[in-house]
């Protein structure tokens, strides 16, 4: 993967072609971004050797390189950042040199930069700094403050994080619309979301009371558009997912202004890599060749779907399956098999970051456990174990289900030395379950 890849976006009008008078400035169009964790890695792929290292260190770099391009191509008159352009503080200062330039990239092309810092670049975490162009600004972290673009009667209000854990909702001192402007507000608050730590706390009647036309939001890495408002307000999500949790398009908004109004408000794709987390179910599958098709399948559509970019995916096995032995047996070989199948279908674009099974057998375990012989037996004190499993009997029974059952190998050392975790129990099931409908 190019360090630069450019992500694929659709030509549309520029929001800010030249017109025939002076009513130019009131069509234009600004760009709004959030959480673009400068420099921070993207978690998951470490494990596999061959993946791009590089390519991947320098993921939001290429992703916010897109923004800029964005913002130049379509003639934004400004673009605001709203909170987390850093992760935390630079490890060196390659990452402020990185956004210096492409800071004056955007002032070479007349572009505004506006900056709001955020929990992960607070003005008590960030110890570095360097005079940034003439035409980028920071929201103060002191006090809530604005900026008035007179050439397009434009009012940006907002207010910095001080410190990483803002418990108070900062909107309270946020100034009041100025008249016959287009007021944009920008916070970086959770919004009640209960995936993210609840900073800046505030709730959407708050933000409509205030009288703003647009909320600038960050800090919610989904991208979201609350709707039935009389105002916008907008999550614009991450520019680029860092883990397979963030899965999906990321990107920006392209918001068009027409008539000192809010005309269209569209997300823009500007990630360099994508995240999926994509189930297939093998319940059609008769063997291990039918199981890795049903998987390639599943990879081609993802391909189709991240529009060339590279993907990462966490591929989850479903169904009861008639290959669910073989994969009780040896999962490892499977696994390869499956990594083999996303090099076909996309070499030095397809990564997994981890294979799960959760197949069944086809044998129904509580029929196993309803059979009179020494099968259903043993699926009643399987069945005994999931419900509540002893270390120290378990480490026993693994070692004479050992000896008792063909090819299977049951980690007795790693339950005596660790317990029965969640996993091991599921795996450790599966194995023998698998083993009984065979026998």
């Amino acid at each position: 993967m190019p360090p630069n890849t450019p992500s694929p976006r659709p030509r549309a009008r520029k929001c800010a072609e030249p017109s025939a008078g002076p009513e130019t400035l009131s069509h234009f169009c600004f760009v709004h971004a959030a959480d673009i964790h400068l420099d921070s890695p993207l978690r998951g792929l470490e494990a596999d050797p061959d993946a791009p290292a590089d390519a991947i260190r320098q993921a939001t770099r290429a992703a916010f390189r897109n923004l800029i391009d964005l913002a130049i191509d379509e003639r934004a008159a400004f673009v605001l950042i709203a909170g987390d352009l850093y992760d935390g503080d630079w490890q060196d200062y390659r990452t402020g040199l990185f956004l210096v330039e492409e800071a004056a990239r955007l002032g070479r092309a007349g572009i505004r930069l506006y900056i709001l810092h955020g929990n992960h670049d607070a003005a008590s975490i960030i110890t570095r700094n360097l005079r940034l162009p003439d035409n980028t600004r920071v929201f103060s972290a002191a006090k809530a403050e604005s900026f008035i673009l007179g050439d397009h009667a434009v009012a940006l209000h907002g207010r910095s994080f001080p410190t990483r854990a803002v418990t108070e909702d900062l909107t309270r001192s946020y100034p009041p619309p100025v008249p016959g402007h287009l007021n944009i507000g920008l916070l970086h608050t959770a919004l009640g979301s209960r995936d993210h730590d609840d900073y800046a706390p505030t709730t959407v009647e708050a933000l409509i009371a205030q009288g703003y036309d647009y909320w600038a939001l960050g800090h919610v890495h989904a991208r979201s558009h609350v709707a039935n408002t009389p105002c916008h307000i907008v999550f614009p999500g991450n520019l680029q997912g860092r883990h397979v949790r963030e899965t999906g398009a990321k990107g920006a908004s392209l918001v068009t202004v027409e008539d000192g109004r809010i005309a269209a408000v569209e997300h823009r794709a500007l990630d360099v890599l994508r995240w999926a987390r994509p189930t297939v179910d093998l319940s059609p599958a008769a063997d291990v060749d039918g199981a890795l098709s049903l998987i390639g399948r599943t990879i081609a559509t993802e391909l189709d779907a991240a529009e060339g970019r590279p993907i990462a995916l966490r591929l989850t096995l479903t169904g009861r399956s008639a290959v669910q032995p073989a994969l009780a047996r040896d999962f490892e070989d499977f696994r390869q098999k499956a990594i083999a199948e996303g090099r076909q279908h996309g070499a030095g674009r397809v990564w997994l970051e981890s294979l799960r099974d959760e197949t069944r057998p086809l044998a129904d375990p509580a029929l196993l456990a309803e059979r009179p012989d020494v099968t259903g037996r043993l699926a009643r004190i399987i069945a005994e174990i999931a419900a509540d499993p002893p270390a120290d009997f378990l480490g026993d029974y693994a070692e004479r289900l050992r000896d008792k059952l063909r090819g299977i190998d049951i980690p007795a050392d790693h339950l005596l030395a660790t317990g029965p975790d969640e996993a091991t129990m599921a795996r450790l099931r599966a194995m023998v379950l698998a083993a009984l409908a065979e026998a």
